[in-house]
């Protein structure tokens, strides 16, 4: 009985995000924003991410890669710019196309924006600041 209720609880953390990395983050983000913007065909919406970390984790400058193959790579640095941490996702791309690459470096504790456009009923990025 113990156990159930253990696995119970933990399954319950996991879906408020208490067990998931910057790049998931990130890419909840994008599921949520690509739910805000309009279906009219052109429609933008900017998405808004305040900082990739939790509490000490990738507190850092670091820096960001929407691939065009619809991967999601972090790398968080120390302040001397060495990778300390890397983390990945592909779990955006059910929501959004990327039809380019981008790779963005960001200082400690920057937003980072995400925008998004309705072409051909899909939303796709079409900047990453």
């Amino acid at each position: 009985m113990k156990r159930a209720l253990l696995f119970v609880f933990l399954v319950a953390l996991s879906g408020c995000g208490v067990f998931t990395d910057p790049a998931t983050r990130i890419a909840f983000d994008i599921e949520a924003g690509a739910s805000r913007l309009s279906a009219e065909e052109g429609a933008s919406y900017t998405i808004r991410h305040a900082e990739p970390s939790k509490s000490g984790e990738c507190t850092g400058p670091y820096k960001i890669q929407f691939d065009k193959v619809g991967a999601l790579i972090i790398w968080c640095e120390d302040a001397d710019g060495r990778t300390i941490s890397s983390h990945s996702t592909s779990y955006h791309a059910r929501f959004v196309d990327t039809p380019k690459t981008y790779i963005v470096d960001k200082p400690a504790r920057s937003v980072l924006l995400i925008t998004i456009e309705r072409r051909h009923d899909r939303a796709v990025i079409t900047g990453v600041l």
